[in-house]
């Protein structure tokens, strides 16, 4: 879970303790742990880590801490013990999507905002963390985007080649407030708590989670843990013996479900899609038809999971292995970034386009380093050298690309250039023995 300091991690782990050991327990008297001046300022250590940007009243970190952090949060601390704690409106900012068509709106709470989701956080995760199931990975303590893909490739490994790919449509903007609301009264039994829970929600629209919220992550989780259940009991309930027929991973609402690709088992593809339809349609959410498809390793096809392109091959041995690198699409859209910063940059010296390029590089490599990621990896190395050899030349007036004048090594050992594309090789994925068909 989320490191806090001791008294605070010895409460959110008594919580857990009795959240697992009993399921149904509704936990009362939780508002005034959220008010405490350890939860809050641990609330704020976090915030601040992570190096947000000011809200729509424009107070930044610079100017809390100029007027003194303790004041801060005392005040936030008298608002909510007396009741006037109202939320703010968010900023707005636009951020082009992944796929570089249109824009998703980011909603960036205030400061001070985030200090009181953030507190409700730590106080809230440990009761929901012990309901989530184990194909659910995002934003979740101790978990990962490269623990889900590797549990994907799992799957591969063990035969489930029919692929349920899912997006649900605009999943974020639909959250019904009422539905949402009543899965964690299933669990929280204080008043105090869930009229805070009530202001943050309608301090965006009728309906919907706001992205850019401390506690988007976990309410979205805590929406989607029926459709995570439906699925750990479709795995078990046509498990043989050790071997499972069915596998899912998710990531906020990044959804695959695996298959098993024996042709006794077609019928599951056809079952588990409509048991999914019929789950996301009591939580009033659609599939994206358009992005939603179903896809056969076997013919040789593959699909993206949180930025992999996920696919089976031939080892060397000529046993099938899964086989995932980073999707073209986010090679591109890292180039054309790193392009950016060198055609702005032209006139700089060297050593400043290196050290905007480096965070990027560093940022990109670090999440992309696993898997079969290498090829890529020499391709977009290869890409930025010439790109800083031809900088050093223009610098000179000079045509070329300098390959006498700079040796490589040279490049990254005076220069700083960032060169760990270093890739952790997958874990040896052996396929299991399959039950007698």
């Amino acid at each position: 879970m989320t490191k806090a300091p001791i008294r605070l991690q010895d409460l959110r782990r008594r919580i857990y303790v009795k959240a697992k050991a009993e399921e149904s327990w509704r936990f009362w008297g939780l508002f005034v742990h959220v008010c405490k001046p350890e939860t809050l300022s641990e609330a704020y250590r976090l915030a601040k880590a992570n190096h947000g940007a000011p809200g729509l009243d424009g107070v930044t970190f610079e100017a809390i801490e100029t007027a003194g952090v303790d004041a801060f949060l005392e005040q936030i601390r008298d608002e909510l013990v007396q009741g006037t704690y109202r939320p703010m409106r968010y900023r707005h900012q636009a951020i082009p999507k992944g796929d570089g068509k249109g824009h998703r709106l980011l909603s960036i709470p205030s400061i001070r905002d985030r200090v009181v989701q953030g507190a409700l956080k730590l106080i809230l995760e440990p009761i929901f963390e012990a309901d989530f199931q184990e194909g659910s990975y995002g934003y979740r303590p101790g978990r990962s985007a490269h623990d889900a893909v590797q549990r994907v490739a799992g799957a591969i490994a063990q035969g489930k080649t029919r692929i349920l790919d899912v997006a649900l449509h605009a999943y974020f903007d639909h959250v019904r407030h009422h539905v949402l609301l009543a899965k964690m009264a299933a669990r929280i039994d204080d008043p105090e708590v869930m009229r805070l829970l009530r202001l943050i929600l309608k301090t965006r629209a009728k309906q919907g989670i706001a992205q850019g919220d401390v506690l988007a992550p976990l309410l979205s989780n805590v929406y989607l843990t029926p459709v995570d259940r439906m699925l750990e009991r479709a795995k078990e309930v046509t498990r043989e013996g050790q071997y499972t027929h069915v596998e899912d991973a998710r990531f906020a609402d990044d959804l695959v479900i695996l298959i098993d690709g024996h042709w006794r088992q077609s019928w599951l593809l056809r079952a588990v899609e409509k048991r999914l339809r019929e789950e996301v349609a009591t939580l009033h959410v659609t599939l994206n038809e358009d992005k939603s498809r179903i896809v056969d390793l076997v013919k040789g096809e593959s699909f993206g999971f949180l930025g992999f392109d996920c696919r089976r091959l031939r080892n060397r041995k000529g046993n099938w292995q899964p086989y995932y690198t980073p999707q073209m699409r986010k090679r591109t859209a890292l180039l054309r970034r790193l392009k950016a910063v060198f055609q702005g940059s032209r006139s700089q010296p060297i050593d400043r386009v290196i050290d905007q390029i480096n965070p990027i590089l560093r940022g990109w490599v670090t999440y992309f380093a696993i898997g079969h990621s290498s090829r890529c990896f020499s391709y977009v190395r290869d890409w930025v050298e010439k790109k800083i050899r031809r900088h050093l030349m223009r610098a000179r007036q000079r045509a070329g690309f300098g390959w006498k004048r700079w040796s490589r090594p040279w490049l990254y050992r005076n220069l700083g250039l960032f060169g760990n594309y270093r890739v952790s090789r997958p874990k040896q994925l052996w396929l299991k023995a399959l039950p007698v068909r």
